[in-house]
């Protein structure tokens, strides 16, 4: 018999990509982590993983079993909400992509609380990987996050697109600028975005213009990272999306990278997608509307 503790480790590793990184997930040591997933390998009597320097890969027999895994995974998640009672009311589990702004999914719980006061919902944040796990364990039903990134791997609806501008604060002395050249920015001091999607592009844009800034804050929180800014420790760059009284927003020329935001729906909240809970409308309107699209563009 198979340890669901066994599977849970198998599964980290799948999603994590190396087991330093499942270890954290399942909060254990990497040591502990390699003994059991020998131990499954054994019980097995197959290798379920190619090991190198850089990342694990799936042997044949391991795509095999991953099937059977998540399966399992699935029907004991299943098992355990029935077994809460029947009369429990269900809880909907939405993953929130860490850089999708806090007010946006604030307005969203408060525009569906006035239209389903009693629904139940846990809100999960964490980064695009952190989601995608969550999603492959059953550990949440729909995700909040970047879509349209060549997976096939759960069904996606895109929302809304937005691209990417400088942050400064309205004393800044480029403040009336809409437009500002990497170059103008030579001197200035930034704020680094560590979580931002368009982290490598970014620098990579700031680089090719022989841009090497110093940098005053290395942060993962965006509202703290607009306070800062908005005090004048330094600029950044981040998505169109986020405000504040007393940051401006100017265009960062040449700069065109984008990112779409929708929902990812797990393999079970499929029908999620057709029929939408108040809190999905709300937040699929919300994130349309910040990214400056009429609500309306939202597919509900």
């Amino acid at each position: 018999m198979l340890d669901r503790y066994l599977l849970r480790y198998f599964l980290a590793v799948v999603d994590q990509g190396n087991f330093s990184r499942a270890a954290a997930q399942c909060n254990v040591s990497q040591p502990t982590l390699s003994v059991g997933i020998a131990k499954l390998e054994r019980s097995l009597d197959a290798s379920l993983f190619s090991r190198s320097s850089q990342r694990v890969q799936l042997t044949e027999a391991g795509n095999r079993f991953l099937i059977h895994a998540r399966r399992i995974e699935r029907e004991f998640n299943l098992a355990h909400q029935a077994m809460a009672g029947a009369s429990a009311a269900p809880v909907l589990r939405i993953g929130i992509l860490h850089s999708i702004p806090g007010a946006t999914v604030a307005a969203a719980i408060r525009a569906a609380r006035g239209q389903d006061p009693d629904a139940i919902v846990e809100l999960v944040y964490g980064s695009e990987r952190e989601l995608v796990g969550h999603l492959a364990r059953g550990r949440i039903e729909v995700a909040a996050t970047l879509v349209e990134r060549g997976s096939d791997r759960f069904l996606e609806q895109p929302l809304a697109t937005e691209g990417f501008a400088l942050a400064m604060g309205r004393e800044h002395r480029l403040a009336a600028r809409t437009d500002i050249a990497a170059e103008e920015l030579a001197s200035e001091v930034m704020i680094v975005r560590r979580h931002c999607e368009a982290l490598s592009e970014t620098s990579r844009y700031f680089t090719e213009r022989g841009v090497r800034p110093h940098f005053a804050l290395r942060s993962t929180n965006d509202e703290r990272v607009l306070q800062m800014v908005a005090a004048g420790l330094g600029i950044t760059v981040m998505p169109e999306s986020y405000t504040h009284e007393a940051v401006v927003r100017p265009k960062l020329a040449g700069f065109e990278f984008q990112r779409t935001l929708g929902f990812a729906f797990g393999h079970d909240a499929e029908p999620l997608r057709a029929q939408p809970t108040p809190l999905l409308d709300a937040l699929g309107k919300a994130l349309a509307t910040r990214a400056g699209q009429s609500p309306a563009a939202a597919p509900f």
